[in-house]
């Protein structure tokens, strides 16, 4: 990858070409456990290095603006949440949840100065357990987002939160990567409760450890096909969604709920990593959501009453390396989530692609680049809406399946790569 390409792509702040495109999609910005109730305390959001403020009004209304106070920028983090509006404790200036000014204590209310201060804001809807926000053009704004795990009852999907402190991209090209799998997390699978019942998939997972990818474009951004041998004749595909601009669909794997995630730039340097798991056709069992909120699976343990990492680059991820040569894990770091980020920050903040050799299995990734070089560049240059903001398009699964030879993925799962609501996924 040439330098320029590079900073187009990992730049996601006000005024780049990037930044514009995420600001067209609806975007996960919390969870919505952290703003529970009416006239709950506020909470600081950072998005496409955006300073925010979200809350939650006393008529239960969502807020999201900017965090300072016009009148001499102090954080209304600080503020007062109450009487349907949030109050700086600095000089009582009152916003309510569309950044408008309703109180000015020092000045006549005749004289309607308040209404002449209004901060930026943006839309917050709820949905899925999580609270989404549109940053675009207001009279660009698509219909609210229908991925499958965000349309689940409460009891079917859990999903989770934690800062990863590197660009959004290296991390989200991990979460296309597949043949990782093998080795990364190689030893995991078959211990961790939210995958250790798929031993087919597993047998297959391990015994080829070169994979072969075929990637194609879908509607809404890819379907990335990774064929494993099965040892009689057929093939062991596992196809990947991608979704534009960040979401991934993990591929099931035997009965167990399905993962996904989605990176959210906060500034260059840190993204978040919304993680979920579902099940269409049933409720989690109290096994699965133990696991789960402990942090295992695609799930991280978090320092309480943040959404960090317990184990951090910090603390070298809690590095065991004794476990390592004991082949408890591959990387001697514990957790899927974990192994991923500890290998993606490595990279450093921002990871020069202008060093990195790419070979076959990397074709997800390098297909994903172009698709969102495109994207954003026919938006700034021609105004031309980017994928996937239709929510049909939004409305599809990832897939395990086994075919015979010859036959071309994208069409013998074609069904099953579209969901019909309540139906079973398609699995192995």
């Amino acid at each position: 990858m040439k330098a320029e390409q590079n900073e187009f792509l990992t730049r996601c702040g006000p005024g780049t070409p990037m930044g514009a495109l995420f600001r067209r999609y609806w975007l996960p910005a919390l969870l919505s456990e952290e703003l529970p109730e009416p006239d709950c305390p506020p909470v600081r959001v950072t998005l496409l290095s955006e300073h925010l403020i979200a809350f939650r009004d006393t008529d239960g209304r969502l807020g999201l603006m900017d965090e300072f106070c016009a009148h001499r920028g102090v954080s209304l983090w600080l503020g007062r949440n109450e009487e349907g509006g949030l109050r700086c404790p600095y000089h009582g200036w009152k916003y309510d949840v569309t950044g408008q000014c309703i109180e000015v204590p020092s000045e006549p209310v005749e004289s309607g100065y308040c209404k002449k201060i209004k901060l930026a804001a943006y839309p917050l809807v709820e949905r899925g357990g999580v609270l989404w926000t549109y940053m675009g053009p207001p009279e660009h704004k698509p219909p609210l987002p229908e991925h499958e795990w965000a349309m689940m009852p409460p009891a079917h999907r859990f999903v989770s939160k934690r800062v990863q402190e590197c660009n959004y991209l290296q991390a989200m090209e991990g979460g296309i990567d597949s043949s990782h799998v093998s080795f990364l997390h190689r030893y995991t699978m078959s211990r961790d409760p939210m995958f250790k019942h798929a031993k087919d998939s597993h047998r297959y997972n391990l015994g080829d450890t070169a994979p072969q990818f075929e990637v194609v474009e879908s509607d809404g951004g890819l379907y990335i096909g990774v064929r494993r041998n099965t040892g009689d004749g057929r093939f062991y595909w596992r196809i990947t969604q991608w979704v534009m601009p960040s979401f991934t669909l993990i591929p099931p794997r035997g009965d167990h709920p399905i993962g996904g995630h989605c990176w959210v730039p906060i500034d260059d340097e840190t993204c978040w990593v919304f993680s979920f798991n579902h099940h269409v056709t049933r409720p989690l069992t109290q096994e699965e959501r133990d696991a789960v909120e402990r942090g295992e699976g695609i799930h991280a343990p978090l320092i309480p009453g943040t959404y960090r990492t317990v184990a951090n680059k910090a603390n070298h991820y809690l590095m065991d390396r004794k476990g390592q040569q004991a082949h408890q894990t591959f990387s001697g770091v514990h957790g899927f989530a974990m192994q991923d980020a500890s290998v993606q920050e490595s990279m450093g903040p921002i990871q020069d692609r202008t060093k990195e050799n790419l070979v076959g299995t990397d074709n997800g990734v390098i297909m994903a680049r172009q698709r969102l070089l495109r994207a954003a560049r026919a938006l700034a240059e021609k105004g031309v809406p980017p994928p996937a903001l239709d929510p049909a398009v939004q409305r599809v699964r990832s897939v395990a399946i086994i075919l015979p030879p010859g036959k071309a993925f994208k069409e013998a799962a074609k069904d099953a790569l579209l969901p019909v609501f309540g139906a079973p996924h398609t699995t192995v």
